[in-house]
């Protein structure tokens, strides 16, 4: 089969044997989606081998365990973890010490005809959501996954830095329970999509006449900068979320954080039950967060155009 992998410290198109599922479910990728974590893991973020991506559609080929799921559309949760220690028996593999993740820490992805995982980490996608909206269920869930460390009333105000495709959709997720959201970005463009959703757009030279307004701070540009301008709008004991994974060593000004008495929070994945819900009950719009599809075939070139400035997200489709 093909699969997009790092080779040596080099993104590859290569030809491959397709993975032997042994205890795990076998998956068929219909549909894959090129996120900045991707493009950071080709920079070297996370010194990572392998077959790249975890954001995907596919359909289940085996799955011993679960033969009610085989023939079925599924995505699936990226974290598989060891299962006996004392998060994974609560339900949450998300950080087991022994975990791996999905075509970032010892398991390859999905840029790929096919891949395995365990077939807990399945859920059947509902028949009114499409392949090109089922890509999005795993960064949708991210950006929900605010919500499960930092609680958002109606009246919250919530600045959200990075118009890309995480910034977006954790804009359009908080958007559903604050009506106080400013997204803060570099594009019209994308601001004019985050406003079509009743998202307050601010070019990111017009963010120092916000003020220190905001009770919570999203930085989610994928740029160092972005933990600054955070600083600069929220209040004084308010909290910053940082959703940003980058290749690099960032550098902050500590004492602001101490003076002002902020809480920052670290927010990785989230629970995908909860977007594929957003997405069957159309409460999202992620088909306008599309820029382009490649085939497989055409990975590098798709990677390539997912790097450029100002494309939002490109999907991979395979020919398998």
């Amino acid at each position: 089969m093909k699969a997009l992998r790092i080779i040596h410290g080099r993104l590859t198109l290569a030809d491959i044997p397709p993975p032997r599922s042994g205890t795990e479910a076998l998956i068929r990728v219909v549909r894959s989606g090129i996120c900045n974590t991707d493009l950071e893991i080709i920079r070297g973020y996370a010194d990572f081998r392998g077959t790249i991506g975890h954001e995907f559609v596919g359909v289940v080929e085996t799955a011993i365990d679960r033969a009610d799921l085989v023939g079925k559309r599924v995505v699936g949760e990226i974290n598989a973890g060891c299962g006996v220690c004392k998060l994974c028996l609560s339900g949450d593999t998300r950080h087991c010490p022994q975990r791996t993740v999905l075509g970032i820490h010892g398991r390859d992805g999905c840029h790929a005809e096919f891949l395995t995982l365990p077939s807990q980490n399945l859920l059947e996608v509902p028949a009114n959501v499409s392949d090109n909206e089922a890509v999005f269920v795993e960064p949708l869930a991210a950006a929900s996954g605010i919500t499960e460390q930092v609680e958002i009333g109606p009246d919250a105000s919530v600045a959200v830095i990075g118009d890309g495709k995480l910034g977006l959709l954790c804009a359009m997720a908080i958007g559903l329970k604050s009506k106080n959201v400013t997204l803060v970005g570099r594009h019209r463009s994308k601001l004019d999509i985050a406003e079509s959703a009743g998202i307050k757009g601010i070019l990111s030279p017009d963010a120092d006449k916000l003020g220190r307004e905001f009770d919570i701070v999203v930085e989610a540009s994928g740029s160092e900068s972005g933990f600054e301008t955070a600083l600069d709008l929220v209040k004084p004991r308010g909290k910053i979320v940082l959703k940003s994974t980058f290749h690099g060593t960032p550098t902050w000004q500590a004492s602001r954080v101490v003076v002002d008495e902020i809480t920052v929070i670290g927010s990785r994945c989230g629970r995908f039950a909860l977007a594929l819900e957003l997405l069957a009950d159309k409460k999202v719009n992620v088909e306008s967060l599309i820029s382009e599809e490649f085939s497989l075939a055409d990975g590098i070139k798709a990677i390539d155009r997912a790097s450029q400035k100002g494309v939002l997200k490109v999907l991979l489709t395979m020919n398998s």
